[in-house]
């Protein structure tokens, strides 16, 4: 059994570099909602340093708020927006003789993708138009994955090792209770669950069943990486390899 291990990088972490060093795949922030074109550049560096497959992080124009916050913007100007992005990262690790391999939406652009089939058409049609061989990572079993299916894109379902889960496999919204998992044990038990059983106990009780073929670490934790670790530990344990390429 194989798993990818992904990282939300350049959006003002101290620790990216050592992150990078538990992780299989780097989402670099695109400067929508956090980073700019330097930071761009040196997480490509680092990632071509310790191996790891290099994706963008596009985002709603949102730094305000960290991209966390709802739009409602037509189809096509989330099209030229993402297309926008993903080129500028494409362009720097093509520089530093590296490969764009993957996109992953962020934050709220991410979650409204999930549900909205417009949107995640729009975001499907940018990265198709920037290569057709991009992965597009998106939560399991959403919009996202089936818009990027429709349009011949190979998919990577996520999950998230911190998150809590509603009942019909979103996410808990950050501004409610049991959005977070705080206890690290809980976290890992959890994930365990959804990479060898496919499933995931939701706040109210139900079992949701996913498809986890990579799970989101968050980097911006105080205690992300001593998390990152015992994680790779608990799948080392379970004889669980951790590899971008599964």
């Amino acid at each position: 059994m194989k798993i990818d291990l992904n990282a939300d990088l350049g959006e003002g972490c101290s620790h990216d570099r050592e992150l990078l060093q538990l992780v299989t795949s780097a989402n670099i922030a695109c400067g929508f909602h956090a980073g700019d074109a330097q930071t761009m550049l040196q997480s490509v560096r680092w990632a071509r340093e310790f191996g790891v497959a290099i994706g963008a992080h596009p985002s709603f124009p949102d730094r305000e708020n960290f991209g966390r916050s709802a739009m409602q913007l037509p189809p096509e100007t989330v099209y030229a927006q993402v297309l926008y992005q993903i080129g500028a990262l494409k362009a720097l690790a093509e520089s530093e003789g590296g490969e764009l391999t993957h996109v992953k939406p962020h934050g709220m652009l991410y979650n409204q993708a999930a549900r909205d089939g417009q949107l995640a058409d729009a975001i499907a049609r940018a990265v198709k138009a920037v290569s057709p061989e991009l992965l597009l990572v998106g939560l399991a079993g959403s919009e996202s994955i089936r818009a990027a299916q429709h349009h011949g894109l190979r998919t990577r379902e996520e999950v998230f090792a911190d998150r809590g889960y509603q009942a019909d496999g979103s996410l808990v919204p950050r501004n409610q209770p049991d959005a977070l998992i705080e206890e690290e044990q809980q976290a890992i038990s959890r994930t365990l669950s959804m990479v060898q059983q496919g499933r995931i106990a939701s706040v109210t009780g139900e079992w949701v069943t996913l498809r986890a073929q990579t799970v989101c670490l968050h980097g911006d934790g105080p205690h992300a990486l001593t998390f990152a670790r015992r994680l790779r530990d608990a799948f080392a344990a379970q004889h669980i390899a951790v590899s971008s390429e599964i």
